[in-house]
């Protein structure tokens, strides 16, 4: 007898497809109850079955189609805002077209008749259902009914604004309704801003005034994106409101001014580093959000190769030397060094920071923020600090010969120092010491591992799909046609999952230089970094193009970004 799908139980297509077996359904069947879902949630939630299976079970066992991915990229708000949004939330379900003959509709369950009896009445037209993912539904709902809140709160605030023209002459703004109001537009916009960048688990946020309006971006994965383009005519009072609230001269807007705001909003406590800076159409923010939570980091999750997870285990774990973590702002340093600490971090050893700012909290471990303004310097501090009894020292970042020259004398007194530096690569770290006005003994003697890292965008995972790359993304990208032509290329090609960008999440490409013997005597010697790569490269270092190609060969990143972030040797 034929196996007939339209008749047979969810459970049965599921074995009879082979997605699951017989036992982890009725594993599922027993536990279905404690987790108040149905049989293909609980398959799903015990990591039995994938959502993509699930649905084309679905697909064979009721008259619907699955939702294509694509539709869910460019949808009109105004045919979504057909249906409230807590109406969407709580049944599962999104409008996706207005066609004459009835509203298009995406759905988990298409056969809960109750919802589609309640969307007809609700609508007042006929309603065809599609099938989507749950995942797929929550991504799409939180996407478009934000685009939705977003618009209608700036709408709401720009519709109250007062235009008022400014004099050029005139060097002072008053915002005293919008620094005392909580009603008013601009602070109701400034609010709406920080919040989003939140949500957007964004590190900056970009205010700057192009000609017609203000252009808001935020950055997120390490891409900016364009959020929100308000009227010019409120640029001037968001950058005083942020003045006021960073405790900034309002009325200097000629030179650049830095500040910091402390905010605890509904969702976590932020730590907000402000720069200023006139431009030829008026003073652009840059805002840094700094998490000041609990930090979340482990090394095993921040994309270490297994080799390299292993020299760099060993090294920090060595009870003297200097450890230096290097790249450009925004390249992950920080992290890494951070969950280093935190692996290594016991109640047999005293771990004390020196930073600016400190951007994670770590438990147990004493951790001192500089302030410049009261004479609390990297050098007054890190003074201090050889008085407490340190084991391991973590500076934040090495600026200029008395910071590098107390890293020095610490390592050389017996402690383990991590800190970072500002440098293109691993080889160009160790002569960027040297040109800071350190001699090449010390720094040989005392120098135990130089880690070069960028952060590279993850392909998303909802979409991504083969790729062929062109000739010339092959040569960009140091790769032989040979090399090529055994490698399967993937991209994202963009989907609500990842906000149509094709990345969803970043993932570290490391260069580790270890100075052995070889290397220390170069430095001794005086050796430039060509010299210093050559031997690094002899005794097995990865370069970060290099460790750029394996992220790509493993299908996590694209050639695109390889080509971005990297150059070849």
């Amino acid at each position: 007898m034929s196996f007939n799908p339209e008749f047979a139980r969810l459970g049965e297509i599921l074995v009879h497809e082979r997605f699951v077996t017989e036992d982890q359904v009725k594993e599922a069947l027993i536990k279905q109850s404690n987790f108040g879902l149905k049989i293909g949630e609980t398959l799903i939630k015990l990591g039995h079955l994938e959502e993509s299976q699930l649905l084309a079970a679905l697909k064979m066992q009721l008259p619907y189609d699955i939702v294509n991915d694509s539709e869910l990229v460019d949808l009109d708000v105004n045919v979504v805002s057909m249906i409230p949004e807590p109406f969407a939330v709580e049944n599962h379900v999104i409008a996706l077209r207005n066609e004459p003959d009835g509203v298009v509709i995406a759905t988990t369950d298409p056969e809960n008749l109750t919802v589609i009896d309640s969307l007809k009445k609700l609508l007042g037209k006929n309603v065809k259902p599609l099938l989507i993912g749950d995942t797929a539904l929550r991504d799409t709902i939180e996407k478009y009914y934000k685009s939705i809140r977003t618009t209608t709160e700036v709408e709401s605030a720009v519709g109250g604004f007062d235009f008022v023209a400014v004099d050029d002459e005139e060097n002072e703004i008053t915002i005293a309704a919008a620094s005392g109001d909580a009603d008013a537009p601009i602070v109701k916009l400034v609010n709406l801003i920080i919040n989003e960048a939140i949500k957007a688990n964004a590190t900056d946020i970009h205010i700057e005034p192009l000609i017609k309006n203000t252009r808001v971006r935020f950055r997120v994965d390490g891409a900016l994106r364009e959020v929100m383009t308000p009227p010019i005519g409120m640029h001037a009072g968001v950058i005083s409101l942020i003045k006021v609230m960073s405790k900034l001269n309002i009325a200097e807007r000629r030179l650049p001014q830095d500040g910091h705001i402390a905010l605890k909003t509904s969702l976590k406590s932020v730590d907000v580093r402000v720069s200023i800076t006139p431009t030829v159409l008026g003073e652009k923010v840059v805002m840094r959000l700094l998490d000041k939570g609990e930090f979340g980091f482990k090394l095993s999750t921040l994309g270490f190769e297994p080799e390299d997870m292993m020299i760099f285990n060993k090294i920090i774990r060595r009870p003297y030397g200097i450890i230096i973590v290097s790249g450009p702002t925004g390249s992950g340093k920080s992290t890494s060094l951070h969950a280093a600490l935190k692996e290594i971090e016991d109640p047999e050893t005293n771990i004390i920071t020196v930073e600016d700012p400190v951007e994670y909290r770590l438990e147990g471990i004493t951790q001192i923020e500089t302030k410049e303004q009261i004479g609390l310097t990297f050098g007054s501090a890190l003074r201090s600090v050889l008085r407490q009894d340190p084991d391991i020292v973590l500076i934040g970042e090495i600026r200029d010969e008395e910071t590098a020259d107390i890293a020095i004398k610490f390592s050389l007194t017996g402690h383990l120092v991590f800190s970072t530096l500002h440098a293109n690569d691993a080889p160009a770290t160790v002569t960027r010491l040297i040109d800071i006005g350190i001699k090449p003994y010390l720094v040989g003697s005392s120098l135990s591992l130089v880690m070069a890292q960028r952060l590279m965008r993850k392909i998303c995972k909802h979409c991504k799909t083969d790729y062929k790359p062109t000739e010339d993304e092959i040569r960009d990208a140091g790769i032989t046609p040979e090399d090529a032509s055994k490698i399967t290329f993937k991209h994202g090609t963009g989907c609500v999952h990842c906000d149509n960008t094709g990345y969803s999440g970043r993932t570290g490409i490391f260069e580790l230089l270890t100075v052995d013997p070889a290397i220390r005597k170069i430095i001794y010697d005086g050796g430039n970094q060509d010299l210093i790569r050559e031997s690094a490269l002899r005794s097995g270092m990865r370069t970060l193009h290099d460790a750029a190609i394996v992220k790509m060969k493993q299908g996590l990143t694209s050639i695109r970004e390889v080509i971005k972030l990297t150059v070849i040797d």
